[in-house]
């Protein structure tokens, strides 16, 4: 369970959002909207455990995340805007190297196979500088398929530069995720189709 309690966040002098408040519980995800500028980005990133919230207080289990440190990000997967691909590895060693940091591992049949769920196959062992944007979101978001085990799933923009069937791909990871009682948090301009689980809406607005 996670609960953010009265939490603000400044960017310079401009007040983004404050006394914002939620709780989230397994099974359920949060779709944040607002317009550029609203604090969603930042928002992602204090529940992440990546900035520090200005006031207020996020709390995991009852714990504050602050206090918990890497205990928490243990039962999180962030992913932020940047895709974090090297140019010259291959869709496939850029797989092995994002587990890896995440302190996973996986042979290569099931990275092919992550690839393969998700349309990339055919790119697999091309170096990351020669996909499109969208297959390079796609190899990023791969490692969802690896992080069954991450109860709480942060996601800024997942959507992002897919066409309407990778789309579909990704929403169906995310929605199995939920089902067996995970917990996505997300960002997204896009229509998704998450039929079937429970989604609450947080829209941000600019002040």
């Amino acid at each position: 369970m996670l609960q953010a309690r009265q939490i603000e966040c400044t960017r310079g002098n401009r007040r983004l959002f404050h006394d914002l408040s939620f709780r989230l519980e397994a099974k359920q995800a949060l779709r944040v909207g607002g317009e550029n500028g609203s604090g969603k980005t930042s928002l992602l990133r204090m529940l992440a455990g990546l900035s520090p919230v200005e006031a207020g207080e996020i709390l995991w289990k009852e714990g504050r995340i602050a206090a918990l440190g890497e205990d928490y990000r243990r039962n999180l997967v962030f992913l932020g805007h940047s895709n974090g691909l090297k140019d010259d590895l291959t869709a496939v060693e850029n797989l092995r190297f994002a587990l890896a940091l995440a302190g996973l591992e996986a042979g290569d049949t099931a990275l092919r196979a992550a690839l393969g769920a998700q349309g990339l196959a055919s790119i697999a062992d091309l170096p990351a500088r020669l996909l499109s944007q969208g297959q390079k979101r796609r190899v990023a978001l791969c490692r969802l398929g690896f992080s069954a085990d991450k109860p709480l799933w942060v996601l800024d923009e997942p959507f992002a530069a897919l066409d309407a069937a990778s789309v579909a791909r990704v929403a169906a990871v995310v929605v199995a995720h939920l089902r067996t009682g995970g917990m996505a948090i997300f960002t997204t301009h896009q229509e998704v189709d998450l039929t079937g689980v429970q989604v609450c809406p947080l829209e941000l607005g600019v002040q």
